[in-house]
């Protein structure tokens, strides 16, 4: 197929949604003839990595950008997270793709390409003009897959303590030009999160599930390091030290089994909450069991997650958990919090995950978890290997390219309707609030 794929900040070099999109824009760009539309400032990163695309389109808006840049390091500080920055993005994100429009239109009439597939803001909330101006064709819009709008779970001091004020007036965003318009007449649309499909069922008859994280190939290809059965069980946190991560849920719940020498935990990341977790170590006396490492690059922290037999990561509000995949490849056995994107990717045959009541019943049911998984290796191992076949079988970019091929393929009416369902739903009376503020 022809497909036009808007990813404005498509980063090779860069993390979480730029690399997102351009790792599955290159999937893609190996089955079909891509033709990749990005914003200025990224058109080098991406044309020096030398992705197999038709072609890269540059869409040039100096005065936007520069406005942007600005913002971003006067006002926002470089703090990616601010929610506030999400809607700041909004005047970016409609003006790249109005110009975009502009470039390119002639050549969408005339045939050029099959369909449009926006990667890119991967947040629901930043709506699309593109939907609005081929809402008569001449081809289909696809969007997704999108994620957003997890709730802050109750009765989790770290949730409180990262909610920002904002957060309350996320609904507000259907009020916004192209809000409405944009899933209305979209073709199709890929939900990344059982979450985001409930919010979007209304549309149900043109929703896919897909999660919006992947892996590359080679993680799942390359072998295991061969790990001593009766040693000590090997644990492993990864991500940023903020508070909604969680890691003093995970130190807590391994305390016990650190504390009797049992276990090793490597900690991998840095960020605000550093010094509070040092104190915790220091005052549960398992400082000698505990490393951390900091900020480590890509190939580390892999190289950390191939030495580890179990990767705790008990975030509360996680919407893709990219950390999840890769433990998953390296062969590390995921505990997580039942909620969000770890929730929906973790199943009873590669690994654990734990309701999301309150803090207590988390650390308590993550700390017998870890004291079976101590007990029994033959249990472990058994997970171990069968995380990396699902890995490798369903979450890598070139096996998620496939089945956007299925969904573009039914959109462009190529080919039929592919069942993909969220691998679960919402608590019903989540669900009926959802109903009652539909976004159409």
């Amino acid at each position: 197929m022809r497909i036009l794929v808007l990813a404005p900040d498509c980063n090779p070099d860069s993390i979480c949604g730029p690399l997102i999109s351009y790792s599955q824009a290159e999937a893609l760009g190996r089955l079909h003839d891509v033709t990749l539309a990005v914003r200025s400032p990224y058109e080098h990163s991406v044309r020096r990595r030398q992705g197999p695309f038709r072609a890269v389109e540059t869409v040039r808006m100096a005065s936007t950008e520069r406005l942007y840049d600005w913002s971003l390091r006067r006002i926002f500080k470089n703090n990616y997270r601010n929610q506030l920055w999400t809607a700041f993005g909004y005047p970016l994100s409609i003006a790249f793709e109005w110009f975009a429009w502009r470039q390119m239109r002639n050549r969408i009439v005339a045939g050029e390409f099959e369909a449009v597939l926006r990667l890119l803001p991967i947040t629901s909330v930043l709506p699309s003009p593109f939907a609005f101006f081929l809402r008569n064709g001449p081809i289909p819009f696809v969007i997704g897959p999108i994620n957003g709008g997890l709730p802050w779970p109750e009765g989790f001091s770290q949730a409180d303590n990262q909610k920002q004020w904002v957060s309350g007036l996320r609904n507000a965003y259907r009020l916004l030009p192209f809000a409405r318009s944009t899933y209305r007449h979209a073709t199709a649309i890929i939900a990344g999160s059982s979450h985001t499909y409930a919010e979007f069922a209304a549309y149900r008859d043109k929703l896919f599930f897909l999660p919006e994280n992947g892996i590359s190939d080679s993680l799942c290809c390359g072998s295991v390091p061969n790990r001593e059965p009766s040693g000590r069980l090997e644990l492993i946190f990864v991500g940023s030290l903020v508070p909604y991560k969680a890691c003093d849920v995970a130190i807590r719940a391994a305390a016990p089994l650190l504390r009797r020498g049992l276990a090793h935990f490597t900690i991998v990341g840095d960020g605000p909450e550093r010094s509070r977790l040092d104190t915790l170590v220091r005052a549960l006396e398992i400082e000698n069991s505990v490393s951390f490492c900091g900020f480590l690059s890509h190939a580390e922290t892999m190289q950390r997650l191939q030495l580890a037999d179990v990767l705790v990561f008990p975030s509360v509000r996680e919407f893709g958990g990219a950390v999840v995949f890769e433990a998953l490849a390296a062969g590390a056995v995921p505990v997580v919090a039942d909620f969000g994107g770890p929730g929906d990717i973790i199943n009873p045959e590669i690994g654990f995950k734990v309701p999301l009541t309150n803090e207590s019943d988390l650390m308590s049911h993550m700390e017998k978890i870890l004291a079976d998984l101590g007990d029994n290796r033959d249990r472990l191992r058994q997970l171990q290997q069968q995380g990396r076949q699902y890995a490798q079988r369903r979450l890598t970019w070139d096996a998620k390219a496939q089945t956007i091929t299925q969904i573009v393929h039914w959109a462009i009416r190529r080919g039929p309707k592919p069942v993909l369902p969220p691998p679960k739903m919402l608590p019903a009376d989540v669900r009926s609030a959802l109903r009652a503020r539909p976004v159409s």
